[in-house]
């Protein structure tokens, strides 16, 4: 049996809300300790807290988690005064640091070419709730996917690419991420290499997955060729972009084993199984600010 509510009831306290806090810094003894200050200084219950200290590069990395309450919880959340208490913090120890809502979904526009498996999956694990972004466009150098983006309700923008348009491609590829207030771009199996100047300018910004099979099968066909040399790994490696060719920090990578038994057409279904799965993790990590740069390399907080 179920009653209808009790009109007398008072209503309940809005959760408290949230936020993440992701810095790095020379490693040295007290930052912890300042940090976690600031936040009980607030009221805020920290509820997940991760650091790394890397012994290569001499830098110190967190995320952590806060949620505050009243007073410091004011109109904006509490992230004036989550900013306020974190400068001297910021300032004694040379902080570099980032704050955001728990949450919040980052918009993102995917980039395309022929292939579906990876945009599919992507756009059903944002309606699904499972991808803390909002895929804000789709931008194809084909129009082959334009039916998939619009039955998700996407906008799809087809700009083709030839060797004598591409600097016109990439600046109308510009122009939709700053339109519609893109904070991330992810390469969903666009086959199409990006410009130094593009790189630089959205660095950090730009996420790619591809096959486990660089640099031994390159071109068309890697899986065929893969299945000629009787391999018996397949993987795929999700990274942030830069100028030199599918060499960005590494994200996530995944490998699955096959055998001889294995058609070719089984080892490409495999492998693009494996590419969604990596890619999906890159990107949720990704958004959720679990991903620090260590030079060439990244620390990933799980």
């Amino acid at each position: 049996m179920h009653l209808p509510p009790d009109p007398a009831a008072p209503a309940s306290a809005p959760a408290a809300p949230e936020w993440v806090l992701t810095l790095s810094c020379p490693d040295r003894p007290g930052i912890v300790h300042a940090v976690s200050g600031v936040l009980a200084g607030l009221g805020g219950n920290i509820t997940e807290s991760q650091q790394f200290g890397s012994p290569v590069t001499g830098r110190f990395y967190m995320r952590v988690q806060v949620a505050l309450a009243p007073p410091a919880a004011t109109l904006d959340g509490g992230a004036s005064a989550l900013e306020a208490a974190l400068a001297p913090v910021a300032h004694e120890f040379d902080l570099t640091w980032q704050l955001d809502r728990v949450g919040r979904a980052v918009p993102t526009v995917i980039m395309v070419s022929k292939e579906a498996h990876c945009l599919n999956d992507l756009l059903f694990r944002q309606r699904a709730g499972g991808l803390p972004i909002e895929v804000v466009a789709v931008v194809g150098n084909h129009p082959d996917l334009d039916e998939l983006a619009a039955f998700y309700g996407v906008p799809f923008h087809h700009v083709p690419v030839t060797r004598d348009t591409k600097a016109q491609a990439e600046a109308e590829l510009l122009r939709i991420v700053e339109s519609t207030g893109a904070e991330l771009v992810v390469l969903a199996r666009y086959m199409q290499i990006l410009s130094d100047e593009l790189c630089a300018r959205l660095a950090g910004r730009i996420i790619n997955i591809h096959h486990s099979f660089l640099p031994s099968f390159k071109g068309a066909r890697p899986y065929h060729q893969a299945f000629e040399r009787g391999v018996k790994i397949i993987g795929a490696t999700s990274h942030y972009v830069t100028g030199d060719l599918d060499e960005g920090p590494i994200i996530e990578q995944e490998v699955e084993r096959v055998d001889h038994t294995r058609a070719p057409a089984e080892l490409v279904a495999i492998g693009q199984d494996v590419e969604r799965r990596t890619l999906a993790r890159a990107v949720r990590w990704h958004a959720e600010h679990r991903v620090l740069l260590d030079g060439l390399r990244t620390v990933v907080f799980r």
